[in-house]
């Protein structure tokens, strides 16, 4: 049978034609996902096929995400995809990080090093190559930065036109000056995120433009590959724990599915166990997780929060992000804008660059392992999602004292570094470095 798109609701399964234009259930309104058929080869096959590729000269195999095409067999024919050689993101290793955390050893998942600096990449070049297959000619999202980033690169290389709506004054430059260098028609509309994307939807259907959020299911089996290539770099041996930062829960719901999927086609043995961190003025998902009641998620009205990626009161997916944190017996954890401002600092004296919701992740560890839900001696993954120059406007701030949270609360420099102004004077600069 081939790829086909499939209520998530457990009650409906109702299934649908894989070129259909549809979001949501038509008869139940619930999320949808592509269910796709078993690969037809032999896990080890694939395993020595997906390695092989990383040697190739041909656009899909460069790309890490189309090489592990298999895994997302939803286009039959691949002349319609889109990639800037998307993927190829390294682990790297933190020790002064692991050591902040409480643990033995942590890695990061960088999807810093992406085309478009975040992860947003992995799942658009699956989004943009439905859109051209299914003959549109505009695409359109909400973002509060790296999707638009994303998309409007996605699409001006696919020939589509990328048009952006974001909340007025609620965007890093970083992301904006992205958005408009890739030619996106952007709006900035006076209200939250959640309430652009019920303005979007409307006008996604009145108009025929494809919608790029992670509603899309297509941009989830494109992040499915994050855990794809990561399991790959890690010989196909998982980590005890996966950690990630939690906006629109698009990337645990592509996390966990992938995860479930590599183990049902015996790619791998086992599930890590998933945690999910969300800053504390954004962070329905932890209250519907940790409440009794988890039949319904109850928005935060105004969500706040200087971590931008992470803004966002309503999400989308959080019934298939519960689901894949329950599967994996994971959990769900909030931190504080300080603890995420310094973790962050923390990360970059790794040498490590991300962007304010990659280092929740951080943040969340250190609260996990202080409680004794994480092990000291676990193996664990963080997964950090955008790169250092998505806002440095925060790290300045950060580091020279004058970072304000939501309210005008002061988040105190607990590893400022400050940049020293001074004379031309080697005598004095010489007497500054050995005091150092």
């Amino acid at each position: 049978m081939p790829a086909q798109l499939v209520c998530f609701e457990r009650n409906c399964r109702a299934r649908f034609p894989i070129a259909e234009v549809i979001y949501n259930c038509p008869r139940c309104g619930g999320l949808l996902e592509v269910a796709p058929d078993p690969p037809n080869a032999s896990p080890q096959d694939l395993k020595t096929l997906w390695r092989s590729r990383r040697a190739g000269n041909q656009p899909l195999d460069q790309s890490g995400v189309w090489r592990y095409r298999e895994m997302i067999p939803f286009l039959e024919n691949h002349d319609s995809v889109v990639t800037l050689r998307e993927g190829n993101t390294p682990v790297l290793d933190a020790p002064r990080a692991a050591a902040y955390a409480g643990l033995d050893r942590l890695a990061f998942k960088h999807q810093g090093f992406n085309p478009t600096g975040s992860f947003k990449d992995n799942g658009m070049t699956c989004g943009a190559s439905q859109a051209i297959r299914l003959g549109m000619k505009r695409v359109a999202c909400v973002s509060t930065g790296n999707t638009s980033a994303s998309m409007a690169a996605y699409a001006s290389a696919g020939g589509l036109e990328p048009v952006i709506f974001i909340p007025h004054g609620n965007i890093a430059y970083g992301k904006l000056a992205q958005a408009l260098e890739y030619g996106a028609r952007t709006f900035q509309v006076k209200a939250n995120f959640d309430q652009i994307l019920a303005l979007v939807r409307t006008l996604a259907e009145r108009l025929g433009i494809y919608l790029l959020n992670s509603i899309n299911p297509f941009r989830i089996e494109g992040q499915k590959t994050i855990m794809v290539e990561l399991m790959d770099q890690r010989d196909w041996r998982p980590p005890d724990w996966i950690v990630l930062p939690g906006g629109n829960l698009g990337n645990i719901s592509a996390f966990g599915k992938a995860l479930r999927e590599m183990r049902d086609f015996h790619l791998i043995p086992n599930l890590p166990r998933l945690a999910v961190i969300q800053a504390e003025g954004s962070a329905p998902f932890y209250e519907l997780f940790h409440s009794r009641d988890r039949s319904a998620l109850r928005p935060v009205e105004r969500p706040e929060t200087l971590a931008t990626a992470i803004r966002i009161g309503d999400p989308v997916s959080w019934p298939k992000a519960l689901h894949e944190v329950d599967c994996s017996a994971g959990t769900v954890e909030k931190v504080s804008e300080q603890e995420i401002a310094d973790a962050k600092a923390v990360i970059g004296r790794c040498g490590i660059g991300c962007e304010p919701a990659s280092a929740a992740t951080l943040a969340g560890l250190r609260k996990l392992v202080a409680a004794g839900t994480v092990s000291r001696g676990a193996d664990v993954v963080a997964v950090l999602t955008g790169n250092l120059l998505k806002d440095p406007d925060y790290i300045y701030r950060y580091h020279t004292g004058q970072l304000e949270a939501p309210g005008g609360v002061a988040i105190q420099s607990s590893f400022g570094n400050s940049p020293v102004v001074t004379e031309n004077d080697p005598d004095r600069i010489a007497a500054m470095l050995e005091d150092y």
